[in-house]
């Protein structure tokens, strides 16, 4: 399934105001299991950096909403994003500039090209990795980019059967991703021998979050590969699925997974 057309419709249908933009992002928020894990991890690490001058990178920014996230914690914080794709990169801006988050930027960059040296306390990068095939050689920018004592934070598919993939004769459910997932070794592996002194991985979307993902994120967009006339279905679906996934959600975030379809890995400089 090509996950591109459908989140270009929904830029469309959400970008036409900041409201509705502001609309979507409190959906993703409360619907995407992998938003619960990451805020979790961003409140953590701001804790300790609330009141410090930080300089953050949202690399592979996508939709923004996780600068929208990070910018709304603290107006200190200067965040640079930076995303491949143009049109996605001038919809933030024109978006940030609204809004009036004057510590944000968007930028078109290729992460495989990327490198600011030692320029960031922070690197966040959610749901990229799997879509680069040139996975270390983003890894050693993230650490080239990085000031020492600087956290990356990744949230990516695992290879227990993040990308819908349960045999090797099956495909990836999203087809724009270049592997299947990762091997929690082997990520801690590429990581170190990029240069990161610390690493500490563990798996997210166990067996709660794997039906929340079902419920909330691949009917739907199945639904939406079909037809675009099931947006008018999607509210009444949400209405009967929602409550079911946020019991789920909460039960996936607080527990602690033996294995998982996600990994959320971490790694210090």
């Amino acid at each position: 399934m090509q996950y591109d057309p459908i989140k270009r419709v929904l830029g469309d249908v959400f970008n036409k105001t900041p409201f509705l933009r502001r609309v979507f992002f409190n959906l993703l928020d409360l619907l995407l299991l992998r938003t619960w894990h990451v805020h979790k991890e961003l409140r953590n690490w701001a804790a300790s950096n609330k009141n410090s001058q930080s300089q953050i990178l949202d690399a592979g920014a996508g939709f923004g909403q996780y600068t929208y996230y990070l910018s709304g914690m603290s107006h200190k914080w200067n965040i640079l994003a930076v995303d491949v794709k143009e049109e996605q990169v001038s919809d933030n801006n024109n978006f940030f500039r609204a809004i009036g988050r004057q510590n944000v930027m968007f930028r078109i960059a290729d992460l495989v090209q990327f490198r600011q040296p030692e320029t960031f306390d922070l690197v966040l990068s959610v749901d990229v990795m799997e879509h680069i095939l040139e996975d270390v050689e983003v890894f050693k920018n993230f650490h080239a980019s990085m000031h020492p004592g600087a956290m990356l934070l990744i949230s990516t598919p695992s290879d227990q059967g993040g990308s819908d993939v349960h045999g090797d004769g099956e495909a990836s459910f999203i087809e724009e991703h270049v592997r299947d997932g990762y091997n929690i070794q082997e990520i801690q592996d590429k990581l170190y021998s990029a240069g990161f002194s610390k690493v500490d991985a563990r798996y997210s979307y166990g067996k709660p979050g794997q039906i929340s993902w079902r419920l909330s994120m691949k009917y739907p967009l199945l639904m939406l590969g079909v037809s675009k006339i099931f947006f008018l279905l999607l509210p009444f679906y949400y209405l009967l699925t929602f409550p079911v996934c946020l019991v789920l959600n909460w039960l996936d975030v607080n527990g602690n997974h033996p294995s998982g379809t996600g990994l959320i890995v971490k790694a210090w400089k």
